[in-house]
């Protein structure tokens, strides 16, 4: 009976819990909260009064929905994603017992009344992603017992809102608005406050000292904020801090060393800022580091070798910056470890053998670095990886590599764009598939040969790309024929620039899902088949500079394909007695063959790495948010994604604005 000593209390607080609810249910409740409660229903529209189904015929608004009382007094209110349009009544200040007033997840507008700082009892606030707007309402003695605070998502313009006289205040959200001017650091910490989000919001300026009173902090998010300068140096003295997130800002400066200070740090991001200088070697006093996010800044300088320290690791990400040197962490130390992303630097070097340590390592980018020696064969030992690219090195022995490769089974996603350039045969011996793979890219690594029948066997393709090579032979039978157990899931296959010969398989058409084929610079020849009509999801098609002949077929998807994807082909013509294309004038130096493949085409990358960037993405999304991030977050494997999604960022605030500038319901 000793292991069961909690049950007794827990059963006793179900029972007052109980008894307490069906005690509240049939109170009668006070006639002034009755009368606020029918007012705050007629400021909504007319759907929403009728989704609270509040009514003034009944006395007993205890029992109404979303209502809570105690001892006869509305103490709670709780409307959360009800669907309710409209504004929120002045009369809500009159529930002077009220202690919780959750309406979030609404479409509520307007200005929340002023007076609603006069509940003297309120401790929780949610107001969290309506339309409210304008300057939220705050005064030097409002809220006086309030803890929670968030008012999130909206449309509130203005100073952020401080709250002066609540004592008690220990988490401000008021994350994703238009509030603007810089962050009052001094106002902020009054009372012991322990998380404060002011993420997606349109300050200007830079963080001023003040953020040290804020002695009991834990969390402090202001990303995508415009913020500016450099990191005051008493944000390092907040000795309690777990999570510091100033991600997407125009931060500026060198990182100190004081941030080995914050030895109770669990989540760092700075990434998509300004910094600049090395990363300071402090991580050995930040023991319970989980997550490490420094991308998209101009740090230089070598890893930093005590990140070997911090054995509950689960993220790196130093990707694209200027860091060089060799790849000098101890992963044996790192056993957590689930996703390490250093690309688009200036590594050199050996990959680490010791990654072999990292059993629970899904995503490995190590691309575009200065990288080489052979795949280890230690790499085995990941079996949890999912998601590798080590694209743009200078790795030699792509037989190995695969061999090797092939043993991870969980393995969806193996880019090798530029990896391998010293001239091979396409691998053919003790390579048995990939039966888990849906992205495998090997262009432009100067491989000859054929087709090889291994690939028959990953059958989960989406993306194939083997562009910018130098294979030969026809298109394999079984790469397209029902009959032996084609790549039927495939949305993109790229067998551009080799030297591929012999006739366009009629049975690609099978390949319903087919969204980009791309067959152009090689020696093919034959009619482009009519049956291709079929490919109702194909969107980019390009068959130029080959040997084809006969008519283009008419139909279907083809009636969208620009002349660009038949040139090259002497004999091609639009119809029977219609303009053919003849040869194109294609001429090419050794010149300018280099600045091609140098600056291969945006849809070749795009295709290639996206298999990448969207698994890296779900990973991350899975294994560590709990709240709305952004979409964007590791959206990117190269410069091209950073771009697109600063231009996403752009568009969006457009649309905000001009949304705030509507009249709403």
């Amino acid at each position: 009976m000793g292991g069961y000593y909690w049950l007794f209390p827990c059963l006793l607080i179900c029972f007052l819990l109980h008894t307490h609810g069906s005690h509240s249910l049939n109170q009668t409740c006070n006639s002034t909260d009755l009368e606020a409660l029918l007012a705050f229903s007629s400021g909504l529209d007319r759907k929403g009064s009728r989704l609270v189904g509040w009514g003034p015929n009944d006395a007993a608004c205890c029992s109404w929905t979303g209502v809570s009382c105690d001892l006869g007094r509305v103490v709670g209110l709780d409307l959360s994603n009800k669907g309710l349009h409209g504004g929120i009544s002045s009369a809500i200040s009159l529930l002077d017992g009220l202690v919780t007033l959750n309406l979030s997840r609404n479409s509520l507008g307007g200005q929340p009344p002023e007076d609603l700082g006069r509940l003297a009892r309120m401790r929780i606030l949610d107001l969290s992603m309506n339309v409210l707007s304008g300057a939220f309402p705050t005064s030097e003695h409002g809220y006086p017992a309030i803890e929670v605070v968030n008012v999130s998502f909206n449309q509130f313009k203005g100073p952020h809102p401080v709250f002066p006289g609540a004592t008690n205040l220990m988490v401000l959200d008021i994350s994703s608005n238009a509030f603007s001017g810089g962050i009052n650091t001094t106002a902020l910490c009054v009372a012991p406050v322990k998380a404060l989000r002011f993420s997606g919001n349109e300050f200007t300026g830079e963080i001023r000292a003040g953020f040290g009173r804020c002695k009991m902090l834990t969390e402090l998010s202001v990303d995508g904020s415009g913020l500016t300068g450099k990191l005051p140096k008493d944000l390092y003295t907040i000795s309690e801090l777990r999570r510091l997130s100033l991600r997407e800002n125009q931060f500026s400066g060198s990182l100190g060393k004081d941030l080995g200070n914050l030895s109770q740090l669990m989540h760092i991001d700075l990434s998509y800022n300004m910094f600049s200088g090395v990363i300071p070697d402090v991580f050995g006093g930040l023991r319970r580091l989980e997550f490490l996010n420094l991308a998209t800044n101009f740090l230089t300088g070598t890893l930093p070798a005590s990140l070997s320290s911090c054995a509950m690791l689960r993220v790196i990400n130093l990707r694209n910056n200027s860091l060089s040197g060799k790849i000098a962490i101890d992963f044996s130390l790192l056993p957590r470890l689930n996703v390490l992303d250093a690309g688009i630097n200036k590594l050199s070097g050996p990959i680490p053998r010791d990654l072999m340590w990292c059993t629970k390592l899904r995503t490995l980018n190590l691309g575009r670095n200065l990288l080489d020696g052979e795949i280890p064969e230690s790499f085995k030992h990941l079996r949890s990886l999912l998601i590798l690219s080590l694209a743009q090195n200078g790795f030699t022995n792509l037989s190995s590599a695969l061999r090797v490769l092939q043993h991870l089974p969980k393995l969806t996603s193996l880019v090798l764009t530029r990896s391998f350039r010293g001239g091979q045969t396409m691998p053919m011996d003790s390579i048995s598939g990939f039966k888990s793979l849906q992205v495998l890219v090997l262009a432009n690594c100067a491989l000859s040969g054929m087709i090889q029948p291994w690939l028959e066997n990953s059958k989960n393709l989406r993306v194939l790309d083997i562009s910018w090579n130098k294979l030969s032979g026809p298109i394999p039978p079984w790469l397209v024929s029902p009959g032996f157990g084609h790549l039927v899931k495939l949305h993109v296959l790229n067998l551009s620039r080799n030297n591929f010969s012999g006739r366009i398989p009629d049975e690609l058409s099978n390949m319903s899902s087919l969204e980009v084929l791309n067959l152009a610079h090689n020696d093919l020849t034959g009619f482009i088949p009519s049956s291709l009509t079929k490919l109702t999801f194909l969107s980019k098609f390009d068959v130029s500079y080959n040997n084809l002949t006969g008519d283009i077929p008419t139909g279907g998807q083809f009636s969208t394909f620009t002349k660009e994807s038949f040139v090259g082909n002497a004999a091609l013509c639009f119809s029977q007695n219609g303009p053919c294309f003849g040869k194109a004038t294609f001429e090419e130096t050794e010149n300018d063959v280099t600045d091609t493949v140098s600056t291969m085409p945006a849809m070749t990358y795009i295709t290639a790495e996206a298999g990448f960037a969207f698994g890296l993405l779900t990973v991350c999304n899975i294994l560590f948010f709990a709240r709305a991030w952004r979409a964007a977050y590791f959206v990117a494997v190269d410069r091209f994604f950073d771009m697109l999604y600063v231009i996403i960022r752009v568009e969006v605030n457009k649309l905000r604005r001009k949304w705030e500038n509507k009249e709403h319901p």
